[in-house]
């Protein structure tokens, strides 16, 4: 968790990168989450606030990437591992994906901040079902409610999630960048946007080096060769 925010600021920051992906080692999950028998030792006092700022500021990292971000998700995604899913900008599971928040089974006061990243892809309703209950959601149930953008087979997962990255991948960064920042904005906090910044974002592209680019591969029937610049 805590070499999350330095992890994904070096990927914001290296030009190379256009999508960054999020999944879980191996074949088996994504990640089941955190260790309960830590619980006795990480989740009180001091430990518990320590361990909530170092959870925390990795989902804000995530959430604050100017480049789109993916999870793929594979099997058990649970607890602090369903946050991170829903701090990405998208989310492709298999049929096998199984999303839960048990908080409500181990007496855990959830942190009201990690209740953002939900709030942003379901409604207030499912969101408190899935908070109250600490149920399981199968993939189509994840869909249904909003928590993941496709469902594959297993043995496609890899294939589908590397191609929406390839396809986003081939399209202007800056044009990309403006969205992304509008869409967090609006969504997140619509009483108070910033226009003005996101005018800029937006104007930069049409003063870049990518806008005469896509005008001139379109003239000439070609893919554009967009640079981020």
């Amino acid at each position: 968790w805590a070499a999350v925010p330095r992890l994904v600021a070096e990927a914001d920051a290296d030009p190379a990168i256009r999508v960054v992906i999020f999944r879980g080692a191996g074949e088996k999950a994504f990640s089941a989450g955190a260790d309960i028998s830590e619980f006795g030792t990480n989740r009180t006092g001091a430990a518990a606030r320590e361990y909530d700022e170092i959870n925390d500021a990795a989902y804000v990292a995530i959430s604050a990437c100017t480049k789109p971000t993916i999870a793929m998700v594979r099997g058990y995604c649970f607890g602090g591992a369903s946050v991170l899913a829903l701090s990405c900008d998208m989310r492709v599971a298999n049929d096998e994906a199984v999303f839960s928040i048990p908080a409500a089974k181990l007496s855990l006061g959830y942190n009201p901040r990690w209740i953002r990243p939900m709030l942003q892809v379901m409604t207030p309703a499912r969101a408190k079902e899935m908070l109250f209950t600490g149920g399981r959601y199968g993939a189509e149930q994840a869909l249904a409610m909003g928590m993941v953008n496709r469902v594959v087979a297993s043995a496609a997962l890899r294939e589908a999630t590397v191609g929406l990255a390839d396809e986003i991948a081939a399209n202007a960064p800056l044009s990309i960048r403006a969205a992304k920042a509008a869409v967090d904005q609006l969504a997140a906090r619509p009483e108070s946007v910033d226009l003005e910044a996101l005018d800029v974002l937006a104007q930069a592209c049409f003063a870049s080096d990518d806008f005469k680019e896509g005008q001139r591969a379109f003239m000439e029937k070609r893919k554009p060769r967009f640079s981020g610049r």
